[in-house]
């Protein structure tokens, strides 16, 4: 499943796209954009939320810290406040590894 926007993505994502990308309700999303300020969707006149693909970031770095490395909402948050950058950077680099080890099985199949 892809989560991430690729480059040729369109700008701005519902709530229900964005929730389809995780594969969760989409009163996850509205939760976690009441509970960590780094989300932020505008809001058209009809006042549907519309997400950015920093937004979809984000919600991906979230995701990592709560669901894949198993912290709580509050420690999440704390860790996401006190040391922001060094999460995006170990994040970036969980997930180039990944793809590596993707790339990697790809190969063997091959074999």
């Amino acid at each position: 499943m892809e989560r991430e926007p690729n480059k040729t993505d369109k700008l701005f994502y519902s709530i229900g796209e964005v929730a389809s990308m995780f594969n969760v309700n989409t009163s996850l999303i509205r939760y976690w954009e009441n509970e960590f300020d780094i989300i932020k969707p505008k809001k058209n006149k009809k006042g549907n939320r519309l997400f950015t693909a920093k937004d979809i970031e984000n919600f991906h770095l979230i995701w990592h810290l709560v669901k894949e490395r198993g912290m709580t909402l509050n420690g999440a948050k704390k860790k996401l406040k006190d040391n922001r950058l060094e999460t995006e950077n170990n994040f970036e680099v969980v997930k180039r590894l990944q793809e590596i080890k993707t790339l990697l099985n790809e190969i063997k199949n091959e074999l």
